[in-house]
């Protein structure tokens, strides 16, 4: 993959991953902040934070965003700590890891205001990553968690160019990837559609659109190849441009509560159904 290096594809990448972050979707939420604003990168935020409380410049993100993808390409420091001190699961326990990017990084899982409350669901997405950083770090914050599933829920960034230049071969080898050391660590996968985007403002080029379309495509006919599960998002939110209305999201990129809420049932019958295979591969032995 092309690692992306001139100050103005850093700057499109910062502003991508500042995009897809969860402050960011946390305010657009609420309505308070304009869709013209620019974000900061989360993956920028730990290199950059100061005492003060304003936003750090576009050069400050730069140059943290340029750190971070020098050091720490996939971010395993985001959750290194929080899977060491994560207790095995229980013989008995459902337990699923949601891996993605801001998509799934917002998703409230548990406490006020949680969709899944009570549900032994682990949250590991993070905002702005792309196929080959999630794949990178899939051992880490997935595997070595020991679920019995595991969403995953990625490939806009890839469409997008948050890491670079990338074939949609190269990003359906990414998601195979994953499925398949999941399930050779026998943990189900449930693959879900990219959610549907009509344009990405910096990048009008792009015509993301068509490539979800055709990206969801494939991970619905590898899915079922495979006999996997394959959750499809795409189709109960589109619009008819093919992207997120404003009753379901803010920004067109990021569901808002009613597209979360119209998410909910979907995972959550597709997480049933794997661990109902997890179940029976379990009686089969």
């Amino acid at each position: 993959m092309k690692r992306i290096v001139p100050r103005t594809a850093l700057l499109i990448a910062v502003t991508f991953a500042g995009m897809f972050g969860p402050n960011r979707m946390a305010a657009q939420e609420s309505g308070n902040v304009p869709a013209t604003k620019a974000p900061t990168s989360p993956q920028a935020a730990p290199a950059v934070a100061k005492a003060s409380a304003s936003a750090p410049t576009v050069a400050e993100q730069i140059a943290a965003h340029n750190k971070q993808m020098r050091e720490d390409f996939p971010w395993l420091a985001k959750y290194r700590d929080a899977d060491l001190n994560l207790a095995p699961p229980a013989p008995s326990e459902g337990r699923v890891v949601f891996m993605g990017d801001s998509v799934t990084e917002i998703w409230k899982f548990d406490g006020p205001g949680g969709y899944f409350p009570g549900k032994p669901y682990i949250n590991r997405g993070i905002g702005g990553q792309s196929t080959p950083q999630m794949l990178l770090r899939f051992r880490q914050d997935v595997i070595d968690l020991k679920p019995k599933a595991v969403v995953i829920l990625g490939g806009l960034a890839d469409i997008g160019g948050a890491t670079g230049t990338e074939s949609m071969e190269q990003i359906e080898g990414n998601l195979a990837s994953m499925a398949e050391l999941a399930a050779v660590h026998h943990i189900r996968p449930v693959l879900c559609s990219v959610l549907p985007i009509f344009s990405i403002s910096w990048s009008p080029a792009a015509e993301p659109a068509e490539k979800v379309v055709a990206l969801n495509k494939w991970i619905g006919a590898y899915a079922a190849e495979n006999g996997f599960v394959y959750v499809d998002f795409h189709t109960a939110m589109k619009d008819e441009r093919d992207g997120l209305p404003p009753a379901l999201s803010g920004d067109g990129a990021h569901p808002n509560r009613a597209g979360y809420a119209l998410m909910v049932p979907l995972v959550e019958a597709g997480i049933e159904k794997a661990l109902a295979q997890s179940a029976q591969a379990t009686r089969n032995k």
